[in-house]
């Protein structure tokens, strides 16, 4: 019995001498594990510009283009690309031998309408005005007569000297002339409906329309500057045949430019009418141009691939550089906080919607929920969670993922 006794006992201590070995090895090993390298920066105080880049394309604030009027040739030019006019100029001449006839046919048409409405409305040509009221001085003088024929009757009648059958023809013959006149006189007054002066109307509404396109197309031959500007495009030769409807010129006032800027579908909620822009062109990489949104998205349209709003900008220093359909990047500054606490955006995570950082305290690192405010590419505002001073851990060195309570050691 001792015996077993004294065997139990001595299992039980080598257990326990076991688990104590275990745990001074792990406490060993959780003293002198490595330290994971990290990256770090501090939560610092300062300016935070909160920005949005997207690509534009710029155009004139007001544009000009001459289109061919007709098909037909371009006489003379007398201006150059890039040329700066003034208004009235004369820029472009097409041959217009064509449109000059169009024009005296057009013209001839009209005076025939305007004839036409004008005899209408008066009850007819001249000649038929004339032998009208020369069939109506007839028809009086006959009426006249034959009163005058029955009175006379009528006065021999009482003395006898006149039956009454010859009274009673003399009356017939003043009624038929009464008749006579009176349907010559409903025909002068009468003569065209309503129907009728509304369709000469229409005629010569048309033949003025008509007038009036030929010589617009004449006109639109001879292209003059409507304003002062800069011919930035001329697509066409001397002697060139070109369409109707071809580009002939374009003209701007270069100094006075707006951009087309295409804002993805999420950014729009951050944009106002005057919020700064800076505009960046490739082709001149060391120059900036400067303006503000003159008008926000109003719907979302296809772009591409992309559904966006269209933003206009309005440029404050255009100089006559920036040519009209160029492709350029537009940055807007959507929020300037000048006393702001922010860390490299590279701190920051994000995990089932909850924003955290992992602030580095004694080597270790510690897992701290954070409020975010304003951000832009590289910084992001903290406004709870941090203070001013705090050192977060960015990455680290070697590639392990970071972790709550882990060993740290910060590395330049």
């Amino acid at each position: 019995m001792v015996t077993k006794s004294k065997s139990r006992n001595t299992r039980w201590i080598w257990l326990a001498t076991a688990i104590a070995l275990l745990l001074v090895f792990y406490g060993v090993h959780l003293a002198t594990r490595t330290k994971v390298p990290i990256r770090v920066a501090e939560a610092t105080r300062g300016e935070l510009r909160s920005t949005i880049s997207t690509n534009g394309k710029v155009e004139p604030q007001v544009n000009f283009e001459a289109h061919a009027p007709f098909p037909g040739v371009v006489k003379q030019l007398y201006v150059h690309e890039g040329e700066q006019v003034k208004a009235g100029q004369l820029l472009v001449d097409m041959d217009d031998s064509d449109a000059r006839a169009h024009v005296a046919a057009a013209l001839a048409t009209l005076r025939g309408a305007q004839s036409g409405y004008s005899d209408t409305l008066a009850g007819g040509t001249q000649e038929e005005r004339i032998s009208m009221n020369s069939d109506l001085t007839k028809a009086q003088m006959d009426r006249d007569q034959a009163q005058r024929s029955l009175a006379t009757l009528e006065k021999l009648q009482l003395t006898g000297a006149a039956s009454a059958n010859e009274v009673n023809d003399a009356k017939q013959r003043l009624a038929s002339a009464d008749q006579s006149l009176a349907s010559l006189q409903q025909r002068k007054t009468d003569r065209y409906s309503a129907g009728d002066v509304g369709r000469s109307k229409s005629t010569l509404e048309e033949a003025q329309a008509g007038y009036a396109a030929a010589l617009d197309s004449l006109n639109q031959a001879h292209v003059r500057a409507p304003f002062d500007g800069t011919v930035y495009s001329l697509p066409v030769s001397r002697t060139e045949y070109v369409q109707q409807g071809d580009r002939l010129l374009q003209m701007a006032n270069l100094e006075k430019m707006q951009v087309r800027g295409y804002f993805d579908e999420p950014e729009i909620g951050k944009l106002q009418e005057g919020q700064p822009i800076t505009i960046s062109w490739d082709a001149r990489p060391n120059e900036i141009w400067h303006g503000s949104v003159s008008r926000v998205p109003s719907t979302i349209i296809t772009y591409g691939t992309r559904n966006v709003g269209e933003v206009l900008v309005t440029l404050s220093d255009a100089d006559g550089n920036l040519l009209p359909a160029t492709n350029v990047r537009i940055t807007v500054t959507t929020a300037n906080e000048s006393n702001a606490l922010y860390i490299p955006r590279e701190a920051l995570h994000t995990e089932a919607g909850q924003d955290y950082v992992y602030r580095v305290d004694k080597d270790i690192l510690h897992r701290v929920v954070v409020t975010i405010g304003n951000l832009n590419l590289t910084q992001v505002e903290i406004r709870n969670g941090l203070k001013d001073g705090d050192t977060v851990a960015l990455s680290s060195t070697n590639g392990q993922p970071l972790g709550n309570r882990m060993p740290v050691t910060p590395v330049q």
